[in-house]
Order: structure tokens, then sequence, then C-alpha cells
């Protein structure tokens, strides 16, 4: 299904959260370049609230925010973040806070696999512009004096294959629930308080697709027993409770806000 590297330079198709330079690994290519250890290794994904999510996901990224659906394929995505050039569980420092969990997604970065249009097959490829990549002086290098692939290099594949069929799950659980007729859109507000302590006017936070609460209740015992056994279920009611989410994200937002114009006003 997949390459380590790519032997011949087909047409590299798909654009993905991230990757502004990615290009197929190659031991000629690639030769002595690698990566290096830097501070704040997460600062890429600073400024993108929203991260996709794979469905076995779900249930460790059920208290970072809430989990949605979007577009015509119901893509789940984890919201970190009511601005969408704003992940606020990142730190200045470039690290995730203590206790968030990181999705794969992230994590999975700078490897990502692409299609490879003239060959037919997925090859695993790196963002040249990742601020760790390194041209010379690796501290974990592509490949070996021999251009085999590296420990690090064969860790990193083998990442990519499990996310691969981690998002092949999600892609059968989201045709599921397609089936079932499950999903509905959904809106979210956020109503702020005035300085008389009356309700202001509400604000739209977000339009997205959830599961429908009613319609799975109303599902009939054999399709609802199959939900169970699969265990769809499981991931079904994650979703339904991370969407409470939607207040820490606001609290969270506003506090740091608020750090910030205690900030500015003292060094003003």
């Amino acid at each position: 299904m997949t390459e380590t590297t790519a032997s011949a330079t087909g047409q590299i198709s798909g654009n993905v959260l991230f990757y502004s330079n990615p290009e197929p690994l190659n031991p000629t290519t690639h030769k002595g370049m690698g990566v290096k250890r830097i501070d704040g290794p997460f600062s890429f994904a600073a400024k993108h609230n929203l991260v996709p999510l794979t469905v076995s996901e779900f249930q460790l990224a059920v208290l970072n925010g809430p989990i949605i659906f979007v577009g015509e394929e119901k893509t789940p995505l984890q919201v970190m973040g009511l601005n969408h050039d704003e992940n606020i569980f990142v730190l200045p420092t470039g690290l995730f806070e203590a206790g968030i969990y990181v999705p794969a997604y992230v994590r999975r970065y700078p490897f990502v696999f692409a299609n490879d249009s003239k060959a037919g097959q997925s090859i695993l490829c790196v963002d040249r512009n990742a601020a760790f990549f390194a041209e010379k002086d690796a501290e974990l290098p592509f490949f070996d004096e021999k251009g085999e692939p590296t420990e690090y290099t064969q860790n990193c594949l083998t990442f990519c294959n499990n996310y691969e069929m981690e998002r092949q799950k999600t892609q059968s659980f989201i045709q599921l629930l397609k089936a079932l007729d499950l999903f509905e859109p959904k809106e979210s507000f956020y109503t702020p308080v005035n300085e008389d302590g009356t309700p202001g006017e509400p604000q739209k936070l977000a339009d997205y697709f959830g599961v429908s609460e009613e319609r799975l209740r109303e599902l009939p015992a054999e399709k609802f027993m199959d939900l169970r056994q699969s265990g769809a279920l499981n991931q079904i009611y994650a979703h339904l409770i991370s969407l409470a989410q939607w207040d820490r994200l606001v609290a969270l937002s506003m506090n740091r806000q608020m750090q910030a114009q205690t900030l500015q006003a003292a060094n003003s």
C-alpha cells in the first residue's frame, strides 16, 4: 500500500493542513538530512484552531474541546480555539498545555503520506519547511550511510501507516452514521453578560454537524445494538459529551484575553 521512499518524482497531489512544502522522502535527495531538536516543537499548530481527529481518539480528546463534523464528508475535527488563527492550548513556548491530549495528526508532522498519481501509490513525504527540518548536522537523520531508512524513519513510517489505518476506520464510522441518518446541522452560541449583569445579545460560535440525540434514541433496537457491539456507540457518546466543552472554550478564551490586556497595561 505504501513505500518508505520515492524512487521517482511522480505528481504529488493533495493539500494538507500544516504542510507547506511536502516532498517525497528519498535517500538521494535527503542524504545527510533529518530533523533536529528545537524549543517549541508544536509552534506550527499555534495558529490552527481546528485539528482533524480519528474516531479512536474521540474518548482521549473529549476533555480538550468540542468534537464536531464538518463539510459534505463530515470530517471529524477537534475544536481547540474560538478564533480560526488561534489554538488556545499551544503556549507561547510552542508546547501544549500540560494535560491536553495532542492529536495524532499533530504528532505525525512533518511526515505525511501523499498520492503519487504517476506511480499509483502512496509515498512517505516530509515537509521541508518544518522548523526542525535539518539539511545538515541532523540529530535524527532520515537515512544511514548505506541509504537505508534509519530507526527513526522506520518508526515514523509505522506511525504514518497506523494513522492511515485509523483514518480508514474513521471513514467507515462516518459512513455508518450517514447510513443511519444520524447527522444533523447544529449551532453553538455564546451569551455575553452586559455591564449591568443582564444577558447580552447571543453570538454564534459555529455551524457544524453533530449526531442527533433524538434520532439516536429512535433507532430500531437491532440497529442500536449493532452500534453498541461495534464500539461506535462509545465514540458517539464521546462526541456528544464533548459538545459541553464549548462553554469551557469561551471561558478559556476570555481568560486569555484578560491576561493579554493585563500584560499590555503593565508594559505600557
